[in-house]
């Protein structure tokens, strides 16, 4: 179990630092929303996050 734990935590790092390195701080913040959000059961704020993120997306593309 705490291998499952290191690898998932891995995983989580490195998209946090590949969405940093893509789109800037903005895109940070709004990934930690989002994950706030979730785990809290927030809608406003995973809302928030998600539509920041959405905006960052159709921004670059």
């Amino acid at each position: 179990m705490p291998f499952i734990a290191v690898v998932v935590a891995a995983l989580v790092i490195g998209f946090e630092q590949a969405i940093q390195w893509k789109y800037g701080p903005m895109g940070i913040i709004a990934f930690v929303l989002l994950t706030v959000g979730i785990k809290a059961r927030n809608t406003t704020a995973g809302g928030i996050g998600a539509l920041i993120l959405v905006l960052l997306l159709a921004q670059s593309g």
